[in-house]
């Protein structure tokens, strides 16, 4: 079934959690992309996420779309699209696939805000961009924190752990950058950070969502404890785009 979506007709039909990214930059976060709007593919602001997406991978005219954003280096990472190399047009290349979980809340989350817990800003980038580069949760750019509520943990004025918001598909917010300071870990910093981030989205009337890497077994484990179930497994993909004819 067909039908218009984004004032695209032909858009198909699916939950926003089939293509989060999409979703995302479709509605809630098209403010966040990359100016104009394109119709098939579009990308976050690269100071703000690395994330690329298209509307449908099997449409050609998506692809082509998605080759006018690349970046400088010519290559994209696009989130989440199954059976991509059935799709790839000729002269794309699979640089690397990353392999994740996507988990949502269920009734089972105790979502409270923590007491220590304290929202981080732009006044905090620098730190939050230290902490990134000590403990490598995965993408986060300068403008990051613009995408949603962050908290973090201070020992003696130093940031040991954050956590906070990025994609934000109708109706969901996923949790992201939930990282600890090595020095840090084993303490349950990420549990109390997820469960304050947790609290803010379910206030607003929203179902928290997390993407974790799959062979990262401990955060899977922790964020199932705290009450996510795994909805689908799916693939990230850094790709490589064919250079222009």
């Amino acid at each position: 079934m067909t039908s218009v979506q984004d004032g695209v007709p032909g858009a198909q039909l699916t939950h926003p959690l089939d293509n989060p990214a999409w979703a995302s930059l479709a509605g809630p976060h098209s403010s966040f992309a990359v100016q104009p709007l394109g119709e098939r593919a579009r990308r976050y602001q690269p100071d703000i996420s690395p994330f690329n997406a298209l509307r449908d991978p099997r449409d050609p005219q998506a692809w082509q779309e998605l080759a006018a954003l690349a970046a400088p280096d010519r290559t994209v990472f696009v989130c989440e699209i199954p059976e991509l190399p059935e799709f790839l047009p000729p002269g794309w290349e699979v640089v690397q696939p990353f392999y994740g979980v996507q988990m949502v809340a269920t009734g089972a989350l105790i979502a409270t805000p923590d007491p220590e817990a304290v929202r981080l800003g732009p006044a905090d980038v620098d730190d939050m961009l230290a902490l990134v580069a000590r403990s490598e949760p995965g993408p986060f750019e300068r403008r990051t924190v613009e995408l949603g509520n962050y908290y973090g943990l201070r020992r003696e004025g130093r940031l040991v752990a954050m956590a906070g918001e990025r994609m934000n598909p109708p109706g969901y917010r996923e949790i992201s950058a939930v990282t600890t300071d090595p020095d840090y870990r084993r303490r349950g910093f990420a549990a109390r950070l997820v469960r304050t981030v947790a609290h803010g989205i379910i206030e607003r009337g929203e179902t928290p969502l997390l993407h974790a890497d799959s062979t990262n077994a401990g955060a899977v484990r922790l964020y199932e404890s705290l009450g996510f179930a795994i909805r689908r497994r799916p693939t990230f993909f850094v790709l490589r785009v064919p250079e222009p004819a």
